[in-house]
């Protein structure tokens, strides 16, 4: 029974060593930018404002991605053409690009297909 236990045991913690490692990051490209309305503020009893987010197309090999700002924030915007290493997080993407991280929503995806001749 003890020998049973320990298999177990070694098991699970061989098993949560794997879970922890984590995804590779895969390399994309920023490809192009817009902005988007994303909600309203209300600054009066009757007045609002229209909140703005950057949404990217980003491409990667095989895929075409697009990406949103969680929030409407004053965050920097992307320019086309940066590379980036992302990772994929059911609909999240987290990437670095230009030395910083940034978290964006996956609002769409295609496959990029190839020209038949």
């Amino acid at each position: 029974m003890k020998k049973i236990a320990t298999i177990a045991v070694i098991g699970l913690l061989a098993g949560a060593t794997f879970s922890f490692a984590g995804q590779k990051p895969s390399i994309g490209t920023i490809v192009s930018e817009t902005s988007v309305s994303c909600g309203t503020k209300k600054q009066g009893k009757k007045e609002s404002t229209d909140l703005m987010c950057q949404q990217y197309k980003m491409q990667s090999a095989g895929n075409e991605y697009l990406i949103r700002q969680q929030k409407a924030q004053n965050a920097e915007i992307i320019p086309p053409n940066t590379s980036i290493e992302y990772t994929m997080d059911k609909n999240k993407i987290k990437f670095k690009a230009n030395g910083k991280k940034y978290e964006y929503l996956v609002v769409g995806t295609s496959t990029i297909g190839t020209a038949a001749n």
